[in-house]
């Protein structure tokens, strides 16, 4: 008597979030097995030490083998030595690119002199973000996600790392240190989605072939490189100069108290703290203003977020404002200018306190 026997053959690679997981925060294959019997793993699947200790060295050398493939995303769709389903690859490419906030937000302006395995782990994939698009044109969230293929809100996280690294702002200093890695990516994303030349949509000149520098080249200059040279993740030399016209906002008395009865005429009633900012308009135009007209210089760009919370949140802070009260203040404070007589600069003007009202607001919190 015969019989049908249906047979199915598959070389699926299996991956185990856990194991991966583990694998990612540096663990040894023994510190793995150990967690994953702590786990009650064993319970679980109903199988022996012997057995769980292979499959977990299995799974490394998985890992180990993905590894180069990982450090270029494209390639680890197009190869086809591993049948990985295309669901598992996305959450491989996520998770070895997701970073610990705490440890971005150390490292933003600094050099990573030493740490745990996953620390460098993570620096080394900064570096080489920074270094596959440090050349490209285009937004550069955009460019991070085409060639790293992460979800949009990780590029986002990325393209500020490395708006960061061209900077080189200062975030180390005690009185920023309330400023989360959150905190200074939203103000970067701002910064870049208004005063890069892609936010203007305007063409820029091809660079010329340079020797890559990396990450940490890039945080010990200090010099402002010619606009044609610039990609999208930096500050524009003729951005920047062209903002050194605002200062006639403060520099021409009229002009001033104009401003200033504008501005006060329509916040009358509307604010709490009216005679605080009756009495201190002048200083906190200055201010304003004053921020954006040193960025020319590499060192005064590196003050940026301590001038932004020295000069204008924390006074505001002392005197009681409410983020309420800052919003409608920057919304009008902004919208004023349009009705001032002999004042030419206006589309810069929105330009610069587009970026400037976004990071305050983000920035005024506990």
């Amino acid at each position: 008597m015969s019989s049908d026997l249906d047979v199915f053959v598959g070389n699926t690679t299996l991956i185990d979030e856990e194991v991966y997981r583990l694998w990612l925060d540096g663990h040894s294959v023994a510190e793995a097995v150990a967690r994953r019997l702590r786990g009650g793993v064993l319970e679980r699947e109903g199988t022996s030490v012997a057995v769980l200790q292979s499959d977990t060295r299995d799974h490394y050398r998985t890992f180990q083998m993905l590894e180069r493939l990982l450090h270029a995303p494209p390639r680890l769709l197009q190869q086809l030595l591993f049948q990985i389903p295309p669901e598992r690859q996305a959450l491989l490419v996520q998770r070895y690119y997701a970073f610990d906030e705490a440890l971005a937000r150390e490292l933003l302006g600094k050099k990573l002199s030493k740490g745990t395995k996953k620390e460098l782990d993570e620096f080394d994939n900064f570096k080489r973000v920074f270094k596959a698009v440090e050349e490209l044109r285009g937004p550069l969230a955009e460019n991070i996600q085409q060639l790293f293929l992460l979800p949009p809100a990780l590029a986002r996280d990325y393209a500020a790392i490395v708006f960061f690294a061209n900077s080189r702002f200062e975030t180390g200093k005690r009185r920023l240190q309330f400023l989360s890695f959150g905190d200074f990516a939203a103000c970067a994303q701002s910064m870049m989605a208004h005063w890069s030349q892609g936010a203007l949509g305007t063409p820029k000149t091809p660079k010329k072939p340079q020797k890559p520098q990396s990450m940490m080249a890039h945080w010990s200059q200090g010099a402002l490189a010619p606009e044609a040279a610039e990609p999208d993740g930096d500050l524009p030399k003729s951005f920047l100069q062209d903002l050194k016209e605002l200062k006639v906002l403060v520099s021409d008395k009229d002009l001033l108290d104009q401003h200033k009865s504008l501005v006060c005429s329509a916040l009358r009633g509307k604010i709490s703290v009216y005679n605080e900012l009756e009495a201190n308009f002048k200083a906190l135009s200055r201010a304003l203003v004053n921020v954006g007209g040193k960025l020319t210089h590499a060192r005064d760009v590196r003050d940026f977020f301590v001038d932004l919370v020295e000069k204008v949140i924390e006074p505001c802070r002392s005197d009681k404002w409410s983020p309420g009260d800052l919003r409608l203040f920057l919304t009008h404070y902004t919208a004023a200018p349009r009705n001032l007589p002999g004042f030419r600069h206006q589309a810069l003007w929105e330009r610069y306190m587009a970026a400037i009202s976004a990071c305050l607001l983000r920035m005024y919190h506990d």
